[in-house]
């Protein structure tokens, strides 16, 4: 496989990794630092990626290693996880997968309904990983403010993306 077709593959699927991840590994640095590694074993053992078959749930068996290898190595996690717990959060995380990816799909719309304030707080907590101290200092608040402010948004979230979850059925 040439190294393009592997990047190609590799970030199309990188996100649902991550996610796969964070089932074990709920910090998003180590998350991210645990999918870094598996794009190198993925890489060298490309040689046994079978095209036939789809990529995600190949890569992700890669995952799981480096999460256990972490977790393992990790001494704040390794006593809460053991090989018993991760089946059990695997199994559930397959059971519960399609309504993750419908609340997902209904979580993006309710992102964009935030206003400009809101969306731009859960942005730089979400997605560009701020501290709440950071957030604080960037926005000329506190950060007991920020953690409140934080908690209402995903309050305000959690309904939305149940209302729209209760009128799709």
């Amino acid at each position: 496989m040439l190294h393009e077709d592997f990047m190609r593959l590799f970030l199309q699927n990188e996100r649902e990794l991550l996610r796969y991840v964070m089932v074990f590994v709920p910090n998003s640095h180590d998350a991210r630092d645990i999918v870094q590694n598996t794009a190198v074993a993925l890489w060298k053992k490309i040689d046994q990626y079978k095209t036939s078959e789809p990529f995600g749930p190949w890569a992700c068996r890669f995952a799981r290693i480096e999460a256990k290898e972490f977790l393992r190595k990790e001494t704040r996690w390794h006593r809460f996880l053991n090989d018993e717990v991760i089946e059990m959060l695997e199994l559930r995380r397959n059971e519960i997968s399609k309504d993750l990816d419908e609340r997902r799909i209904h979580l993006r719309d309710c992102l964009r309904k935030l206003p400009e304030k809101q969306k731009t707080l859960i942005e730089g907590y979400y997605f560009n990983d701020h501290s709440v101290e950071e957030l604080a200092s960037l926005g000329g608040r506190t950060v007991d403010s920020i953690y409140k402010a934080l908690q209402r948004i995903r309050g305000s979230l959690m309904i939305c993306v149940n209302q729209h979850m209760e009128s799709a059925r």
